[in-house]
């Protein structure tokens, strides 16, 4: 089996709160078959959607929003490209993107 490329953040003491914020949100994408997007919302917050940026037919579902500091973070954390995050014995692989939709920036957590 080939080996994952891209970041792998297997965390060796307690799990930073917003990678536990990113992986509830990417559980969600996987029930629906869909990604993460996360886009800032005025100065304090980014709102977090999960869909298909790409599919015009279907609206984003709105998942509430996170602050600008947790979503800093987890653009810390993850790169652009293939990321893993290995929680206990639970792994998440997904694509970090980036796009605009309706103008605006949006970041894209793809499951691999």
């Amino acid at each position: 089996m080939a080996a994952d490329s891209g970041l792998a953040y297997d965390p060796q003491g307690q799990t930073p709160g917003s990678l536990l914020t990113l992986v509830e949100f990417l559980e969600l994408s996987l029930d629906e078959g869909e990604c993460v997007v996360m886009m800032r919302r005025g100065t304090g917050v980014c709102a977090v959607y999960i869909g298909n940026p790409a599919d015009e037919d279907n609206e984003l579902k709105g998942h509430g929003t996170i602050a600008v500091d947790v979503a800093d973070e987890i653009l810390e954390l993850t790169q652009s490209g293939v990321n893993r995050i290995t929680l206990g014995d639970q792994t998440y692989r997904f694509v970090r993107s980036f796009t605009h939709i309706a103008d605006v920036g949006a970041v894209i957590f793809t499951p691999a």
